[in-house]
């Protein structure tokens, strides 16, 4: 699972950031994870979401985003041949930061030992990079990286030696272990590959065809049916349809870019052109089937939600999802988060973060409170420019305070300070023309 998420110079962060998944004694009971992390040692308390709330442009996607870079430079660094291709995202509205190198760094529990994963780049170079565990509570190193020298653990000498021959300055030392199956770091990157998917609205066509290559799977199929069919769309059943090869092609590239955070484009792929239908039930309980270009935004989006979501409940990884409330109604953006918040629907402790406008998530009473204190989390944009990402529970909020509407009232920050006088002159403006 995973416990928090560092970085430092990075989209619109200037300053240090943490996210952290660890819950804290204002944590909700019904949702902590007890996850052992060392041999005999008491497990840790974690939480299976996080919500993060702002007005628009404040940082809230950059927050997953950043997450996200991480993951794509772990995945891509060695087999790419330049870092050209993978471009470095630091902070822009000042001169002195565009030159400043970028920091990331991650905490998890892998196999039950808790790890912590981080580096430093700057635009053609790894300047640091270091990965510990705890496997008896203590932390080990299993290597540390200044520029080309690597450091290795106790253990590690060997397959370390063998590795820095094959290392670039421009690659991660952990991308290019896992390329050469180094035993005790590739199951660190392997986490990286099947965690941290990325829903976002520009990936939204690969994840439809995400969803419709589970159709094929009969156990996969009914999770994705149900639901579709929970959704209250009016929806009887989906169909697959076959591909002409091109479009076959096309396809499996977008779902190579959800599973594998390919950087390659598919050109205007569409939901129309991934062979799926969808029936209705129609007058004297006839089923109609409709294209998706006949169906509802919301419908679609949901449909692109699912194979994300259900890969992530079965297999227990970490799903970003941007906008989560974009084109769905608070209802059922509700019971998605419920989904990864109930012991019963996530049994294999998937995580969700996310970010939202929906103030239904916060609730107005300890009751209707679907993210605790501690998985709340707020952006606002400074004077400079830059994002500050901070946790409700740096405001000490009481147990049953109304915090959806304490939030719209302005009294945690991160909401747009609006000027009435600007819109009305609007108005003044267009009865100029007249």
């Amino acid at each position: 699972m995973l416990l928090a998420f560092r970085a430092e110079n990075v989209r619109s962060f200037r300053e240090e950031i943490e996210l952290s998944l660890i819950a804290t004694p204002l944590a909700e009971s019904r949702v902590i994870r007890h996850i052992p992390w060392r041999e005999g040692g008491n497990p840790l308390m974690t939480l299976p979401a996080a919500g993060i709330f702002g007005a628009n442009a404040s940082g809230k996607s950059n927050v997953l985003k950043a997450i996200h870079d991480m993951r794509g430079y772990v995945l891509n660094s060695f087999r790419q041949q330049s870092t050209t291709n993978l471009r470095r995202w630091p902070f822009l509205l000042d001169s002195h930061s565009k030159q400043e190198p970028s920091r990331y760094e991650i905490d998890l529990v892998l196999n039950g030992v808790r790890h912590e994963y981080g580096f430093i780049r700057d635009d053609q170079h790894v300047i640091e990079e270091w990965a510990l565990h705890y496997p008896r509570g203590r932390a080990a190193s299993l290597f540390t990286r200044e520029a080309m020298t690597v450091h290795a653990g106790a253990t590690e000498r060997a397959n370390t030696r063998a590795i820095e021959r094959l290392l670039r300055p421009d690659a991660l030392f952990l991308s290019t272990a896992a390329a050469a199956n180094h035993p005790h770091l590739l199951p660190l990157q392997e986490w990286f590959r099947g965690n941290l998917l990325f829903a976002q609205a520009d990936n939204r066509p690969a994840r439809q065809a995400f969803t419709v290559g589970m159709l094929s799977n009969e156990a996969a199929r009914e999770r994705v049916m149900t639901l579709l069919r929970a959704a209250d769309l009016g929806l009887m059943d989906a169909k697959k349809h076959d591909l002409d090869p091109d479009l076959k092609e096309r396809v499996a590239q977008a779902v190579k870019i959800i599973s594998e955070n390919d950087d390659d484009d598919v050109d205007d792929l569409q939901i129309a052109d991934i062979g799926v239908s969808f029936t209705h039930r129609g007058a004297g309980d006839q089923p109609i089937e409709l294209s998706p270009a006949e169906e509802s935004l919301g419908t679609v989006v949901w449909f692109g939600l699912i194979g994300p979501v259900v890969d992530a409940l079965t297999d227990g990884i970490v799903l970003l999802a941007d906008e989560l409330d974009a084109s769905l109604h608070p209802a059922l953006v509700t019971q998605l988060v419920r989904l990864f918040q109930d012991p019963l629907t996530n049994p294999h402790r998937a995580q969700l973060i996310f970010n939202s406008h929906d103030t239904t998530i916060l609730g107005d009473s300890r009751d209707e409170r679907l993210v605790g204190r501690d998985q709340t989390w707020f952006t606002e944009k400074l004077e400079d420019g830059s994002t500050r990402l901070y946790p409700l529970i740096d405001l000490d909020p009481r147990k049953h305070e109304a915090i959806g509407r304490r939030y719209l009232a302005g009294r945690y920050g991160a909401t747009p300070i609006l000027s009435r006088e600007q819109f009305d002159h609007l108005g003044e403006l267009i009865h100029s023309d007249d």
